[in-house]
């Protein structure tokens, strides 16, 4: 087993605890999260204890897969199952996505136009078919995000991180270390530049425009979408950070690299996928 991997062996890994030490981590989060968001006590602790496993099992487990990488234990097999499984990743989060925005698409063209017909009328009577909205039975007033302000710097900042991390790929191909470390330092400060504008835009939803996850269905789905979002491009700059320090410790070749591909897949996926958010969510 700790021998280089050969064209005809493939590398099978000892018996790992760290699936178990993540499932517990998922457990905590969504535990805490659940209690927090009904404002029961003890929430913020599983929350954060959450993220403190999680942060464990993220270095104990991509400490060793990079140490099984970089003893060169990996074939092409291997490569190729690598590849597959990171295509199958991409595609349940896809599936993930699909379902969010098809709850907003049923909500806007079915729901709505339902609950404001004159079916409708005696048990909703007022009510109009128009987005965005409350729904029917809510009393807060809110005012809805608009797309020309933080969402527009942010799809700049997405856009021109997709950029970034082509040209780091560009310079790792081309064996020039010192572009592709560029590229990546320029690709995790977008990210993080625009994670510290979505929370801001978090805190004036809410201090200013009354914009919450209790405020109907408006805002249940905006929250939801961008979150859900948000989440992911955190995880796209934990993994981007990573490579960033693997690449400056001189790991990757331009023949073994995938890390870094998958890495960048997942990130231009986190950008698509904002696309359709800034104008399904804040345009239209």
């Amino acid at each position: 087993m700790s021998h280089p991997a050969s064209a005809s062996r493939y590398f099978v890994p000892e018996p790992s605890h760290w699936p178990v030490v993540g499932s517990l981590a998922l457990l905590l989060l969504a535990t805490g999260a659940i209690l927090t968001f009904n404002s029961i006590a003890y929430g913020a602790y599983f929350l954060f204890g959450g993220f403190a496993v999680l942060t464990v099992m993220l270095f104990g487990w991509f400490g060793r897969v990079i140490g099984e990488s970089e003893g060169q234990r990996y074939n092409l097999q291997v490569d190729r199952s690598f590849r597959w499984s990171m295509a199958w990743f991409i595609f349940s989060e896809v599936m993930f996505f699909a379902a969010f925005f098809g709850a907003l698409f049923y909500v806007r063209v079915l729901s709505i136009p339902d609950l404001a017909s004159a079916d409708q009328a005696t048990l909703w009577e007022g009510f109009k078919n128009q987005w965005p909205t409350a729904g029917p039975a809510a009393k807060d007033a809110f005012t809805p995000m608009h797309a020309w302000g933080i969402p527009a710097i942010n799809t700049l900042l997405l856009l021109s991180s997709g950029a970034t991390v082509t040209w780091a790929h560009w310079g790792l191909v081309a064996n020039k270390r010192q572009q592709l470390i560029i590229g990546l330092f320029l690709t995790v400060l977008l990210g993080l530049l625009f994670l510290g504008l979505q929370v801001y835009e978090y805190r004036e939803a809410y201090s200013h425009f009354n914009l919450k996850l209790t405020t109907g269905v408006y805002g249940s789905t905006f929250y939801m979408l961008t979150g859900f979002h948000g989440f992911h491009v955190t995880l796209g700059a934990t993994m981007l950070i990573v490579i960033l320090l693997r690449a400056m410790k001189g790991h990757f070749t331009p023949e073994r690299h995938f890390a870094f591909e998958a890495v960048a897949w997942y990130w231009h996926f986190v950008d698509v996928v904002w696309l359709g958010l800034f104008v399904v969510v804040y345009w239209l």
